[in-house]
């Protein structure tokens, strides 16, 4: 058995069996307890963690992207986002993220919340950002990324939620946390 990460602070799980290793996410097997005492083995894919962002526009848009998702085999509606896979903070990952897929970069980056992705079957904490004071510059998209900028209002983005035209439940879930806070300010 390999001892693998047991939470991004670099803890180790000595019980769990390595299955897979790629460079973004690894699987492995544990032995979960069961109420009657007995133990089954439970196959969890351990992840790095991420950022969202959600790009607020001094004019009361917010900025989506458009991203061809091979996993579904179609295009969603998402707001800018990626895996915590280099050595840097959340927030110069978050500013990173959001230059490389919008081309805006932020005068302000607000910490709104952190998200476990899918647990139970991903260990995944997505870190959520609201980015303000954005400036265009151009996109830097890595290979194999399909990204166009969406910009639409706030007040659409919202309904689209609502009305399942927006499908990324990161997305939905960023977007509606970001729409009640926005209200109670």
């Amino acid at each position: 058995m390999t001892a693998v990460h047991d939470d991004s602070q670099g803890h180790f799980r000595p019980d769990a069996e390595e299955l897979l290793e790629t460079p973004r996410f690894r699987v492995v097997r544990v032995q979960e307890p069961c109420r009657d005492g007995s133990r089954r083995p439970r196959e969890i894919i351990e992840h790095p963690g991420s950022v969202a962002i959600v790009p607020l526009l001094d004019d009361g848009t917010v900025c989506l992207i458009n991203v061809f998702r091979r996993a579904v085999g179609q295009t969603l509606i998402e707001i800018p986002a990626g895996t915590l896979d280099r050595v840097e903070s959340v927030e110069e990952a978050a500013a990173r993220e959001l230059s490389e897929e919008t081309g805006y970069r932020a005068d302000r980056l607000e910490l709104a919340g952190c998200l476990w992705m899918s647990p139970g079957i991903l260990r995944e904490r997505m870190h959520l950002f609201i980015a303000r004071g954005l400036t265009l510059g151009p996109q830097a998209l890595e290979p194999g990324e399909q990204i166009e900028r969406r910009e639409v209002a706030w007040s659409e983005a919202v309904a689209m939620c609502l009305d399942g035209c927006i499908e990324d439940a990161k997305t939905v879930a960023a977007i509606l946390l970001t729409d009640r806070r926005l209200r109670e300010t």
